[in-house]
């Protein structure tokens, strides 16, 4: 190969490089979808992208929802960046997976997440849980409502699921996962070199707790988490390798810690509506109970329409696509577009404005708007829908009901939001203190 050939070569990958979307996502963060948008026509369904080297297609509503999980056209087996996959998600988990070995596995996590059952067991211990994190506020405690929720959501769910240790060790495993979320998304930073260390260590903690189940050290309450991953066969009828069922394990646990994210955003939209405050209080008061409370979940759920969170999944084209006039060859990645799925005005009236009330007659039917994809879209059997949005939302209204009570106040200072970055939230995680507290500084 000649001089000029390598010349050439070289001028080529600069130039590829300086067309690919990829840098753009970590420098306009939340605002890389609407930059793509500006692409195409006003209300266009699909944009054309290059991504990680290759053509794509990003896409976003009803039609690109449809599109993206059509089992027969997308799949999703290493369409994910390594880099997210394996500190995120881990090494093996079911979001790699296509196919009856993803439908497989998925069923195991219906059981342990998805039925009403379920639900019902995570209640009381979240009552428990948030009445801990109110009282210390009571007493003059100073936690953000994003810490104060890490801790409540991950001694809940970590109970749950039947994972041994103390309240202690569980607030701080809760803080690893936390960490591991809030990591995964800035690859140039040192947070992300922690998440991989956090990663590390709770995969070994995990594959630990399977194995000493499978062993008989450990008792594993019968319907739990820790039970059902650490006997559950794939498709052959094997037992899952226990580094694999503990990633899954994790699997079942994190998504509710990383709730306190959307905890963050909800004290934010709570400061700014005390009318929404006080009618939740008075709920939770009449109810004498912080979960479930119709006002909370309705809060809940606009909450998770809006607060910036995982912006796009990707997908690999299994034939050749076209939506909107745009195109992508089999072997192409299909992107979707979440958050503008999610604020999408051809199907929301309003679709920025914060409105609760949107969901006042689709409490229990969210799972029909199919452009309402916080926690993914499709069917929760068969698709890629997370089968923990219900305890999700258990433990988002609980939050919000607490954060509403009248002895405590929201503090106004530290709630902006960098939207460049991935993920974000607001930047104090929304500081809450006694209402009753006194002689004190006013800014701590």
């Amino acid at each position: 190969m000649t001089l000029t050939d390598l010349s050439a070569r070289a001028v080529r990958r600069l130039t590829d490089l300086a067309r690919d979307d990829a840098p753009a996502l970590l420098t306009h963060g939340y605002g890389f979808g609407a930059r793509l948008w500006q692409r195409v026509a006003p209300g266009a369904r699909a944009a054309p992208m290059r991504l990680l080297g290759r053509e794509a297609v990003f896409v976003r509503g009803v039609e690109g929802v449809e599109l993206f999980y059509d089992a027969d056209r997308i799949a999703r087996h290493g369409a994910m960046p390594a880099i997210v996959q394996e500190s995120l998600f881990g090494h093996g988990s079911v979001h790699s997976l296509d196919g009856d070995e993803h439908r497989h596995r998925k069923a195991t996590f219906i059981d342990v997440a998805y039925e009403d059952a379920q639900v019902a067991r995570l209640t009381p211990l979240l009552e428990t849980e948030w009445a801990r994190e109110r009282a210390s506020w009571i007493a003059g405690g100073t936690r953000s409502a994003y810490d104060a929720a890490v801790g409540a959501l991950g001694r809940a769910i970590m109970s749950w699921a039947g994972l041994p240790g103390t309240a202690d060790a569980r607030t701080r495993w809760s803080a690893r996962l936390a960490q591991i979320v809030d990591g995964f998304g800035s690859p140039y930073s040192p947070q992300y070199l922690v998440a991989l260390a956090n990663r590390w260590w709770s995969d070994r903690h995990s594959a630990r707790l399977i194995e000493a189940v499978r062993h008989g050290s450990l008792h594993a309450e019968p319907g739990t988490a820790l039970e059902q991953w650490a006997h559950h066969r794939d498709e052959n009828g094997h037992l899952l390798d226990a580094r694999v069922a503990g990633v899954e394990l994790q699997n079942s646990i994190r998504p509710m810690i990383a709730v306190a994210r959307f905890v963050a955003f909800a004290a934010k939209e709570l400061h700014d509506r005390p009318d929404w405050r006080d009618r939740i209080a008075a709920e939770a008061d009449e109810r004498g109970a912080v979960v479930g409370g119709p006002l909370a979940v309705m809060f809940a759920q606009e909450v998770r329409r809006t607060a910036p969170f995982v912006p796009m999944l990707p997908g690999w084209a299994l034939t050749d696509i076209e939506l909107d006039g745009q195109s992508v060859d089999a072997g192409g990645r299909v992107v979707l577009d979440i958050l503008g799925t999610d604020t999408d005005d051809r199907f929301w009236a309003r679709a920025e404005t914060f409105d609760p009330e949107r969901f006042r007659d689709v409490a229990d039917d969210y799972e029909a708007l199919a452009a309402f994809i916080p926690h993914g879209g499709s069917d929760v059997a068969t698709g890629h829908r997370c089968p923990g949005e219900k305890l999700a939302i258990a433990g988002l209204s609980a939050a919000i009901a607490v954060l509403s009570d009248p002895d405590l106040r929201i503090l106004g200072d530290g709630l902006d939001v960098d939207r460049r970055r991935l993920p974000t939230k607001p930047r104090s995680g929304g500081r809450v203190r006694s209402a009753t507290a006194s002689g004190r500084c006013p800014f701590h």
